[in-house]
Formats: structure tokens, C-alpha cells, sequence
């Protein structure tokens, strides 16, 4: 049985699929790429995480959104159980032949980024909508009041913000109010330096949504932070990746993690996490 939590008014499976490998750089194709969604669908997740920027840098913008459209719209369970949540502010380039990511935060653009998603996903209204990332030309306040106009307009039900620090989190608390549930912030072993976001959403009663919960892959690091995760696991009989991601779960009641994969049999692994129960000495080695 699947572990919900509380994410806002939805409640949902604290483990979420993160869509983004399916559709960017290095993805198995399309066919791999439903595959991978209905079977994580078909093992009880209910929490699909997109964005506006899922797509092949110089492709087809937005097939991120269309594949978890066309998903669900082929899956035979039922539908209305599942959180879709997109993300709007990012947009895919080229640099120096390189694919790159670059932020537009204009009110303007989140807007009409906003209603492109509901489009691509086929919805009248966005479950959730974050604001992806903040744009250091564009005044934050500013972001978030376009957030809050798509809310009000009824493009969105919720909103969230991601990549945010306690002052931009505090900013958006003012402006969307109880309609913001949800921070997305990178969040792993390798990745401490927001733990005092973490700490602070759930000071104030916001879910915490780690994205690449499992350290990423698109950039180097060091693999020897994982060890203690792998004596554990070593111990459970089961992958480290479980055993991160159970950690992550135990930080409290307000924590999401959206793993990514690339294929069916790595997010089947990591959505067994819910279900692996870490000692409180386990739990201490592992910090």
C-alpha cells in the first residue's frame, strides 16, 4: 500500500514520478517514455511532476506535458486519483552548440507559459502550477503576482514556488496566501544546502518536494556520499536508492520526493520506498 500524504487540499503519494528524464536529453523515446508513466500508474503512484521546460533543447517545446497528457489519457486506472503538477518560468537553448536552461520570469511570459500548460495537458485547471525558478532580472514579487493572476483566473487550483530561499518563500507566502502548498527544491545527500527550507516549510505548514532526490545525474559528484546509504541498504536487501529515499520521506509528514527515470524498472525500484521502515540508529548514521 502506498504512503499518502497531505500536499495542500490533494492527498497524494509521497512519492511522485519526476517526468523530466522522459523527455529531455538521453531519453529511451516516446514509447518508453508511456511505458515508464503507466507503470508507475499501474504501482499506485497519484503524483506526476512536469514542467513548460521538459523538452529536447531546440525540439518541440512542451512534449514533457504532452507525454503525461497522452499518459493518462491512454491509462485505463483512474484518472481523477492523480496529481498533475507543471512548473512554468524555464525555457530550453543552445549555447555554444550546448543545450542549456535559461529562466524567463516576466509576468507576461509566466502567464502565457501558464495557459500553454493547461493546454498541453489538456485541462481546464492546473493542479498544481509552481513558479520553476527565480529570474534575477525580474523583481521576485513580481513573478509571484503572475502566479497568483493564473490562480485567480482559474488556470491553476494551487500554486508552488521552486528553487526558492526562506525570503522568496515568505515573499510568495504574502502574495498567494493559503493558496500556496508546495516549495520544490533540490534536496539529497549531495544536496544540503536547503535544508533549512526544508526546516522552514514545515515550520509553516508547506509541503516540501525534493527534486532529483537521488543526487541527479546530469552533472558529476562525489558517489562516496551515498556509502552509508548502501551499508543500509546492504542490510535491507534492497537498492540504496530505496533507502535515500526513505531517509528523505522520515525528514517529516511534509516531505514529497519525485525521483526521474528512464525506464520502468527504476521508478517501480524507488516507489517501494514508502514501504521500508529505517531504525532509529539507521536513521542517525545516515544524518
Amino acid at each position: 500500500m502506498a504512503l499518502f500524504r497531505n500536499l495542500g487540499p490533494f492527498s497524494t503519494t509521497a512519492i511522485g514520478h519526476g517526468e523530466m528524464p522522459l523527455t529531455i536529453e538521453n531519453n529511451r523515446g516516446h514509447e518508453v517514455g508511456i511505458e515508464t508513466l503507466h507503470a508507475s500508474l499501474d504501482a499506485g503512484c497519484r503524483h506526476i511532476d512536469t514542467a513548460w521546460a521538459y523538452y529536447c533543447s531546440g525540439g518541440e517545446e512542451q512534449t514533457g506535458e504532452k507525454l503525461v497528457r497522452e499518459a493518462l489519457e491512454t491509462w485505463k486506472g483512474p484518472k481523477d486519483e492523480v496529481l498533475v503538477a507543471t512548473k512554468v518560468g524555464h525555457f530550453r537553448n543552445f549555447t555554444d552548440g550546448r543545450p542549456t536552461w535559461d529562466v524567463d520570469g516576466r509576468p507576461e511570459n509566466l502567464i502565457r507559459r501558464g495557459k500553454e500548460s493547461a493546454l498541453a495537458l489538456g485541462v481546464d485547471t492546473i493542479d498544481l502550477l509552481y513558479f520553476h525558478r527565480p529570474d534575477p532580472k525580474v523583481p521576485y514579487n513580481e513573478s509571484v503576482e503572475a502566479i497568483k493572476q493564473l490562480v485567480d483566473e482559474g488556470v491553476a487550483q494551487e500554486a508552488g514556488i521552486s528553487n526558492a530561499s526562506i525570503e522568496q518563500i515568505d515573499i510568495a507566502r504574502g502574495i498567494l496566501g493559503d493558496k500556496l502548498v508546495a516549495v520544490q527544491n533540490q534536496y539529497s545527500p549531495i544536496h544540503l544546502e536547503t535544508q533549512d527550507t526544508l526546516d522552514y516549510c514545515a515550520k509553516v505548514g508547506l509541503a516540501f518536494v525534493c527534486w532529483s532526490p537521488l543526487g541527479g545525474y546530469r552533472h558529476p559528484y562525489d558517489e562516496t556520499k551515498f556509502d552509508p546509504f548502501r551499508e543500509v541498504a546492504a542490510a535491507h536487501g534492497v537498492s540504496y536508492q530505496q533507502v535515500v529515499l526513505a531517509w528523505e520521506l522520515a525528514k517529516g509528514d511534509h516531505m514529497f520526493v519525485i525521483p526521474g527515470a528512464h525506464r520502468p524498472e527504476t521508478i517501480l525500484d524507488s516507489l517501494k520506498a514508502d514501504q521500508l521502515e529505517l531504525t532509529p540508529e539507521e536513521l542517525a548514521k545516515l544524518g
